[in-house]
């Protein structure tokens, strides 16, 4: 712990100079300190660290320098400053990028020759073996679809905050049931099932999250309140959605330019021709290599957000009076640069654990559709225990990747650090009591469900003639998913990363909570109790 307290950096003014020695020294005070009963000023714990209030003159004090104050404000660098910056986990950035060039290239290579040997539109297209322009318009309507309701969702975010948890969840539940019941009464048996149990998954979780809605709400207004105050983070978050746009729509006619370039088939120009090496291996072996890279590029891009808005939020947690210069400029040079490898690093193992389940998801329709039952279950626990873990890992990343924001420090070296000290101080109590992430995420599969359902009533209206027997329903509505999914998660990232960097701050300071920010800190306790031996456990 001792090495991951030098690896922390410090904050000149206001955040711990050497977070972990002196989180243990705090120790020792919060260890003795009965709880703080409700209505009772916050208490002081030794100004170890901390912003000062009010604008003293510069000065060195207990540690750390005063300065910032008035109109002499710090940049985000002087704030929170790193010692010997370097660039960390240069590896998996290094490979990204190679990843992301071979990602060109196929691209390339696909769309070129799709586009000298294919033509049409939404109906009469004259390919009947493979994916087609039809699906490639039909993926145009996908993505406006996600990235308007994305942003309708946002909106409603910031304009009925109270009601946000209660809509997203009754929203969420109904779609899911209305998709699953259409779906079965087309008699498309596989996904109406899937669609069906997802929801009444739903419908109990939601029941159990009724009682700690007020302390979510509480949170999702102060996520809020700082965004408003700070309206840059939401044009992050727009950015940020029309870049996902973009990725998504470049993956789409990526995808079907594979399938029409190298499927096997006689009637085929590009395979007749001799120029297009046709092999269901090479389909299959290109659609997994662009699957992976949609999904780390897309992963890197979210979390890419995420630091850069927890660099705000960080600003906004150790110095409301003083906010830094430039703190979203700052917060994102440092994820492009010294960060990039460990953003990289950490969206790596998401993106691994997600193809996995995709490919696992493809085996159990697979199984299913030729009548293994025992395949298609077995293929299913691996799905939800590999869902499992990809919940594992991203929960740890949002709060390593805050810790990487203002510290700039290596993944692993986050995560460790990260991870002990929210146990240590009982900060995970109140993350499992926060529904925000839980109701991100339902909001999101919401938007899915509408895309997923979109593309399923084009494939019936269209009726393109590749997709005469319906063998490519499941791929194109779980591909139309996947992008309404990950497109949603992105415009959404500001909330949770506000959130998530709150809770890691409180974790590191307490402090801090209790001195700049005392009324947010009394309406926790208001609404949950518990939160004073939480942050001093």
């Amino acid at each position: 712990m001792a090495q991951q307290g030098e690896a922390a950096g410090y904050y000149a003014g206001g955040a711990p100079q050497q977070p972990q020695d002196a989180y243990y020294q705090g120790q020792k005070n919060y260890g003795q300190q009965p709880p703080q009963q409700y209505g009772q000023p916050p208490p002081q714990y030794g100004q170890n660290y901390g912003a000062p209030q009010g604008p003293p003159p510069a000065q060195q004090h207990n540690g750390y320098e005063q300065q910032g104050y008035g109109d002499n404000k710090q940049s985000f660098e002087q704030t929170f400053k790193v010692d010997k910056p370097k660039f960390n986990d240069w590896w998996a950035g290094a490979l990204l990028i190679a990843v992301f060039l071979g990602y060109v290239a196929v691209s390339a290579i696909s769309i070129r020759g799709y586009s000298q040997n294919h033509t049409g539109g939404i109906y009469g297209n004259a390919n009947d073996f493979a994916l087609n322009s039809n699906t490639v318009i039909l993926f145009a309507f996908v993505l406006g679809m996600a990235a308007v309701l994305s942003y309708a969702y946002m909106w409603a975010a910031r304009a009925f905050t109270k009601q946000f948890i209660w809509i997203t969840g009754i929203l969420n539940i109904l779609f899911g049931f209305a998709t699953a019941l259409y779906m079965l009464s087309r008699k498309y048996w596989s996904g109406g099932i899937v669609f069906l149990l997802f929801s009444i998954f739903a419908v109990f979780c939601f029941i159990s999250w009724i009682p700690r809605i007020p302390f979510s709400v509480l949170m999702l207004q102060t996520s809020i309140d700082v965004s408003k105050k700070y309206g840059h983070t939401y044009v992050v978050s727009l950015i940020g959605g029309l870049l996902a746009a973009a990725l998504g729509a470049w993956y789409s006619v990526t995808l079907v330019a594979i399938y029409v370039q190298y499927t096997p088939n006689r009637n085929n120009p590009a395979c007749s021709n001799g120029g297009g090496g046709c092999s269901n291996g090479k389909v299959i072996g290109l659609l997994v290599f662009v699957t992976f890279a949609m999904y780390w590029i897309s992963e890197w891009l979210k979390n890419t957000i995420h630091v850069t808005i927890s660099g705000v939020y960080g600003s906004w947690y150790f110095a409301p009076n003083a906010m830094p210069k430039g703190a979203t400029r700052g917060a994102f040079k440092r994820a492009v640069t010294y960060s990039f490898g460990s953003i990289s690093l950490g969206s790596l193992l998401v993106a691994i654990i997600q193809l996995l389940r995709q490919v696992c998801s493809a085996a159990q329709r697979n199984a299913a559709g030729d009548g293994n039952i025992v395949g298609s279950i077995l293929f299913c626990v691996l799905g939800c225990l590999i869902g499992l873990l990809d919940w594992a890992v991203q929960f740890l990343n949002r709060y390593a990747f805050s810790y990487i924001a203002l510290y700039g420090k290596s993944y692993i070296a986050a995560a460790k650090a990260t991870w002990k000290m929210i146990k240590d101080r009982g900060i995970d109590a109140l993350v499992n009591e926060c529904l925000i992430g839980p109701v991100l995420s339902m909001g999101s599969t919401f938007i899915a469900y509408a895309c997923a359902l979109l593309a399923y009533l084009y494939l019936i209206f269209t009726s393109p003639a590749y997709n005469s027997d319906g063998g490519y329903t499941p791929v194109v509505v779980a591909f139309a998913f996947l992008i309404g999914l990950q497109i949603c998660n992105i415009f959404t990232t500001p909330l949770s990363s506000g959130l998530d960097t709150i809770f890691v701050a409180m974790a590191w300071d307490p402090e801090v909570l209790m001195r700049e920010h005392p009324d947010l800190y009394t309406r926790m306790i208001a609404v949950y109790p518990h939160v004073q031996q939480a942050i001093h456990a």
